[in-house]
């Protein structure tokens, strides 16, 4: 599972790097704004990143870990906050649990 999480945090952060690299931080907001379709679409992800990001606050009070990092990433970048959230938090026992089993 770390795997995958691994590949899909480095190749969307490649891709993103990629799409500013050739539109500008500006130009990518004013793209995605121009237009009623980028306007839903910046609206559904401000809705699936607030509830992700209240999920990070709670998941981050009851383990110890510091939330503002994380939010800070997630206002800038988007998806590559909770990405690296989820990749550098220590292995959920359910991970450890599954790899136990594949290893016996």
């Amino acid at each position: 599972m770390r795997s995958l999480l691994v590949i899909v945090t480095a190749a969307f952060t490649a891709f993103s790097s990629w799409v500013v690299s050739r539109t500008g931080l500006v130009g990518f907001y004013e793209q995605l704004l121009s237009g009623p379709a980028g306007w839903q679409i910046f609206a559904d992800i401000a809705i699936a990143l607030t509830m992700v990001l209240s999920w990070i606050w709670h998941d981050a009070r009851v383990t110890g870990r510091r939330f503002w990092p994380y939010a800070v990433l997630t206002l800038a970048l988007g998806s590559i906050g909770p990405l690296l959230y989820l990749l550098l938090s220590p292995a959920p026992a359910l991970w450890r649990k599954g790899a136990a089993l594949q290893k016996g």
